[in-house]
């Protein structure tokens, strides 16, 4: 039997600010944006854009918690740099849900404009597990360019995200 290259994925990130931290442990959880809508609940310190919740919208992933695969991601040194966000965090998120109804994988930051997103059973080719999770040559220009793919890399997840799956949610 072929192991599941799936289970290569030890956790995956989901970055916020600090400030909504308690509105997550109010709510149990990781919720998507168009479920925080439709409970009229707005966030303190969201991540993103006007546009970029335009681009979820239109490709029906704001719909999706977003989720990456390294605590590090464009779009949160995006929100840094545009002062969305003042203090981050990378919510540890254990790899379980990979395994659950519906998750997506995109090979590049999911709201970019001609990026597909495929059933992660389907992504287990498309995921550069060598430079994600081995030692690779930091120096060498082409590991480099292929760890800077990688960590636009998103794993879209079409339900809430319990506490209990985040392992490094800081107490009180």
């Amino acid at each position: 039997m072929t192991p599941d290259p799936l289970k290569r994925i030890t956790l995956l990130y989901h970055f916020t600010d600090r400030r909504n931290l308690d509105l997550i442990r109010e709510l149990g959880g990781l919720y998507p944006l168009a479920e925080l809508r439709r409970r009229g609940i707005e966030v303190p310190a969201p991540g993103g854009n006007e546009w970029s919740w335009d681009a979820d919208q239109y490709k029906g992933f704001d719909e999706y918690v977003h989720l990456c695969f390294r605590a590090t991601h464009p779009m949160e040194y995006a929100a840094r740099a545009d002062g969305r966000i003042a203090d981050s965090i990378f919510l540890m998120v254990h790899a379980d849900v990979t395994h659950w109804d519906g998750v997506l994988f995109t090979p590049d930051v999911a709201n970019k404009s001609g990026v597909k997103a495929y059933p992660i059973n389907e992504a287990a080719e498309m995921i550069d597990f060598e430079v994600l999770y081995t030692r690779t040559d930091w120096k060498n220009a082409a590991i480099q360019q292929r760890l800077r793919q990688a960590e636009k890399y998103e794993v879209l997840v079409p339900q809430a995200i319990p506490l209990e799956m985040i392992r490094n949610f800081p107490n009180g």
